[in-house]
């Protein structure tokens, strides 16, 4: 059987530009680092660890990280070391950094308060590209959230790691506290994918008490294009692993929320977003500035055309691009309409934080949620323009689940969008889905959105959220989790 990736490049793809790309924040200025290997005044001491399996992270000190290496990925090093007291102390919590010799991707790890030697583990990105999973992890479903930067953390009871094990981490290069010696930087999904694929391996040998545990790969927005990837590589990468006596990876499901997998399917649908009354009340009369009209001279004439016609007066609306049902709060560039990043960003940059999480102390700029020079790199390579979704249907004929959630009043990557292309997506259980009808699934007796599913594949929507589902709806975001973790229908 071929494998994903090589599948993948036979596709034909066009290449597309949106001026607008998604949104981010202010640029991240690179800062100064010390090649691998030096010794950083003031850095902890680090722990060299032959390869040598362990069955517990409790072992791992809260003072000095642990190196952890396996033969197989001699260019590969993990750091990692516990750091209970930054967010709910109720759990283990460890953080550290993914060394790809020169290059190096922060993580935070929480195990499940559930039952953490045998609950599955689920590995979270956020999107951008750009954006750091500090923001999911802050934010939407982490076990804390960060409230006002100078004070403690609060406890969520709706956190995905209720009852599974939770890797967060900052990819790509640049991106959060992840970083890079020599300018070495990463612009495209699939070179991203080789260092996830790497960390996921030499992360589950070397701590066995979650060898063959099902994992999940899950991610929001931009992460539509990295996690049917990033899975993919995990896939492709199993034979290599057996060969060189390493358990292969028990890849079971992966999980998209509000995903800009393909960006055809999400542009058509601006107009139907703020225009229809299709999620909210039409924000934006259609007489003023909303013209039933496609461009088809070329993709970039028609595309310049939509952001005069359509998402230039959307933005002069004031509405949050991120959720129709609201006005935008503070400036987007800024906050991305939600001052809680701000909040997040502040929290981040308290020096005994850094210290407890283990910043590396060669970092001296500040934490942004968003970098503006990580995504201009991969706008730069038109990462965004490859069609993802073939990604999802080679995944699908692999048996591995596939969950598409969405909030139904996101606009930037919109449930109609979503819908169409799962509709479209060119599988064996084509026909299958596509005649079920969308049905409610609901939580505690309430509608919480509507599904559709065939074998392998679910869609949904979650009502009254946007872009950030477990953000906006934490009860119904965990209670989706459960069920999609214990197989069932939603």
């Amino acid at each position: 059987m071929n494998s994903i990736s090589t599948t993948m490049y036979t596709q034909s793809y066009a290449l597309v530009s949106f001026a607008t790309f998604l949104l981010y924040s202010s640029v991240v200025r690179a800062a100064q680092q010390i090649p691998l290997g030096w010794k950083v005044p003031g850095q902890p001491d680090v722990d060299p660890v032959e390869f040598s399996p362990l069955q517990d992270l409790h072992v791992l000190s809260e003072e000095r990280f642990a190196t952890l290496g396996h033969p197989a990925f001699p260019n590969y090093n993990v750091r990692i070391k516990r750091s209970t007291e930054f967010c709910d102390g109720g759990v283990d919590a460890y953080t550290g950094y993914i060394d790809i010799e020169a290059r190096h991707l922060f993580f935070y790890f929480f195990e499940s308060r559930s039952d953490p030697d045998k609950d599955d583990v689920i590995f979270w990105t956020n999107g951008g590209p750009g954006c750091s999973s500090a923001m999911g992890l802050f934010m939407e479903l982490g076990p804390c959230r960060v409230i006002q930067p100078d004070s403690k953390t609060l406890y969520n009871p709706h956190a995905w790691n209720s009852n599974a094990n939770v890797f967060f981490i900052d990819q790509p290069i640049g991106v959060g506290f992840s970083y890079a010696e020599y300018g070495e930087s990463v612009s495209t999904t699939e070179e991203a994918a080789k260092d996830i694929a790497a960390f996921v391996a030499i992360f589950f040998e070397h701590f066995t008490k979650f060898k063959g545990r099902a994992f999940h790969m899950a991610g929001e927005s931009y992460g539509g294009r990295y996690i049917p990837v990033f899975a993919a590589a995990v896939y492709d990468q199993n034979p290599k692993l057996i060969a060189s006596g390493i358990t292969p990876i028990n890849l079971t499901s992966i999980m998209i929320g509000n995903g800009c997998t393909d960006w055809y399917s999400m542009l058509k649908p601006y107009y139907e977003m703020q225009c229809k009354d299709i999620a909210v009340s039409p924000i934006i009369p259609i007489s003023n500035v909303c013209s039933d009209t496609f461009d088809a001279i070329n993709c970039r004439a028609a595309l310049a055309f939509c952001e005069g016609e359509i998402y230039a007066p959307f933005l002069s609306s004031g509405y949050n691009p991120y959720d129709l049902s609201k006005k935008c709060d503070g400036s987007l560039s800024d906050t991305l309409c939600y001052p809680i990043t701000k909040n997040i960003s502040a929290y981040l940059n308290r020096p005994d934080i850094r210290e407890a999480i283990g910043v590396d102390p060669s970092i001296t700029s500040n934490f942004t949620s968003c970098s503006d020079e990580v995504g201009n790199a991969f706008q730069a390579a038109m990462d965004f323009a490859f069609p993802t979704q073939f990604y999802i249907a080679a995944l699908l004929e692999r048996g591995v689940r596939t969950l598409l959630y969405i909030g139904a009043n996101d606009w930037i990557c919109n449930w109609v969008g979503n819908e169409r292309m799962s509709l479209a997506l060119e599988w064996t259980g084509q026909d299958a889905f596509n005649s079920k009808p969308l049905r409610d699934w609901t939580v505690d007796g309430k509608v919480a959105g509507v599904t559709r599913r065939a074998g392998p594949f679910t869609f949904a929507t979650v009502a009254g959220a946007g872009h950030m589902v477990p953000y906006d709806k934490p009860k119904e975001s965990l209670e989706m989790l459960k069920r999609w973790l214990a197989g069932e229908e939603l």
